[in-house]
């Protein structure tokens, strides 16, 4: 699961509306009977998948994932031989299993910051603690030195055009407060206004924000980010006279191929595809064998039995199109699945019928979350697009006759169901926790260890084969097998 880089839009309020207007489940106007007989066959395949994916089973991939890595300098990032070996590991598991399967081959850029500094000019310099923003532009060689100019601070602050008075910021350092919009909102407002460079103070804490943008492209103008107290105090001196830094940033930006890996079960009708998907890579620091490596091997068990049920085989295949798929670069900011998105027509996007999304599934300190469709937490972002409320409820029901306690995840844009909210299709899944706090109630509810992190390893080395908690694995394993063996056969309740 990637860190926030910045805070995605909310899904507009008529996919909210639309979502609630289909809250009941679709009746087919089949007689009794018949109704009864199509139930029982669309369970079948759901109940058997369930009872043949098992933790044991899908270890032996985690294992894998890890021995890559032990080979290949300790991670799977993408665009390194890490990667590309876990994606012809699971490229080769699938074919061999009958599955049409594909690579999807694009580029990535990784940044290399060899200077990041900003030094308040006078009598008596200083240099502030400075992180550059992933993909900003360089300075000149001798930095940028200008006034300082202060964005107002509102409830959007540095967002808007309003935020920068005309012929103010021309020539001039931006000093822009972090929050509400993204940081390539806020640089392309103050690029706008005339600004030669940005930074962004934090809104809270003691370390200097560390933004980004998706890719050099998008870096139009210097930026960095420095701490809530430091740009406080700029503030407040710039507010009484003008106070002139000097912003030194230099950064490479290397390009790379790096690689989604897609299969799609034989049979089933092309017009209505089931998608589940997981992120392959892990970050630079460690294995990356919770995140993902857990989606990972649970979606590639559940692909292997559900080819051992003849989903590829004339005539046995389930009724809809499975489409699984293993995506990279999402700790680069979800760059698999929009670059996934963005090459589908029209056409292909309609023919989605939902998106199951499964990132860190064996957290060692876990929470059982499943995403907030409907949005009925009330926290953070709305509801996702119309369907998506019904997926909630599948893995809620499915979980509650299991007797296992759940609690709701807002759709807040972290992971790789993103992209495809954004384009109006119903999503829905699992995860157990990443850098969050374990609270006092979730323990008692949960068991572990209040006051922790969810994965205290959480993008660092001990993300290994050894922190792990293999019941909660084992738990959305079946989660993951019940939704894909449920919607395989049956998509009424989405109103398909």
């Amino acid at each position: 699961m990637r860190a926030i880089r910045h805070r995605r839009r909310s899904i507009p309020a008529l996919a909210a509306l639309a979502a609630a207007a289909v809250a009941a489940p679709v009746l087919l106007t089949a007689a009794p009977a018949a109704a009864h007989a199509h139930d029982q066959r669309d369970g079948k395949l759901a109940r058997e998948l369930v009872e043949e994916v098992t933790a044991r089973g899908a270890y032996r991939h985690l294992a894998r994932f890890q021995r890559i890595a032990d080979a290949n300098g300790g991670n799977r990032a993408a665009g390194t031989p890490g990667h590309l070996a876990s994606a012809a590991y699971v490229h080769d598991t699938l074919k061999k299993a009958g599955y049409e399967v594909s690579y999807q081959d694009f580029d990535i850029y990784e940044a290399h910051t060899k200077t990041e500094k900003t030094t308040v000019l006078g009598a008596e310099p200083r240099e502030l603690a400075t992180a550059a923003f992933t993909f900003t532009p360089s300075t000149p060689a001798a930095g940028l030195t200008a006034p300082l100019e202060l964005a107002r601070v509102d409830e959007t602050p540095g967002c808007t055009a309003d935020d920068y008075p005309a012929g103010a910021f021309t020539g001039k350092i931006a000093l822009v407060k972090r929050g509400s919009c993204t940081f390539v909102e806020k640089q392309n407002a103050a690029a706008a206004a005339g600004a030669a460079g940005v930074i962004v103070y934090n809104h809270s804490g003691t370390s200097p924000v560390r933004g980004g943008f998706s890719s050099p492209a998008e870096g139009r103008i210097p930026s960095a980010g420095i701490t809530l107290a430091e740009g406080e105090a700029l503030a407040a001196a710039a507010a009484g006279g003008e106070v002139r830094v000097r912003l030194d940033l230099e950064q490479e930006h290397v390009r790379k191929t790096t690689r989604n890996v897609i299969a799609q079960t034989k049979g089933g009708r092309a017009d209505r595809v089931v998608t589940a998907g997981a992120h392959l890579d892990s970050v630079p620091e460690g294995p990356g064998i919770n995140d993902n490596g857990s989606g990972s091997a649970g979606l590639l068990e559940v692909a292997l039995k559900l080819a051992d049920e003849g989903a590829n085989k004339k005539g046995k295949g389930p009724a809809n199109k499975v489409r699984f798929a293993w995506w990279s670069a999402e700790e680069l900011g979800l760059l698999g699945s929009e670059h996934y998105v963005a090459q589908l027509s029209a056409r292909q996007k309609k023919d989605i019928a939902l998106y199951l999304n499964f990132d860190m599934i064996a957290s060692p300190n876990p929470v059982q979350f499943v995403y907030d469709g409907d949005d009925s937490d009330k926290t953070g972002e709305g509801a996702g697009p119309a369907g998506s409320a019904q997926i909630e409820a599948l893995i809620n029901g499915f979980l509650d006759k299991k007797g296992k306690p759940h609690e709701g995840s807002d759709f807040d844009g972290r992971s790789d169901y993103g992209p495809f909210i954004a384009n109006g299709i119903p999503a829905g899944g699992t995860f157990t926790g990443a850098e969050g706090i374990k609270t006092a109630e979730q323990a008692k509810r949960y068991g572990g260890t209040a006051g922790a992190a969810y994965d205290p390893n959480y993008h660092g080395a001990g993300d290994d084969l050894k922190n792990l908690d293999l019941k909660a694995f084992d738990t959305n394993l079946d989660v993951i097998a019940h939704a894909v063996g449920t919607y395989a056969q049956d998509l009424r309740s989405l109103g398909k």
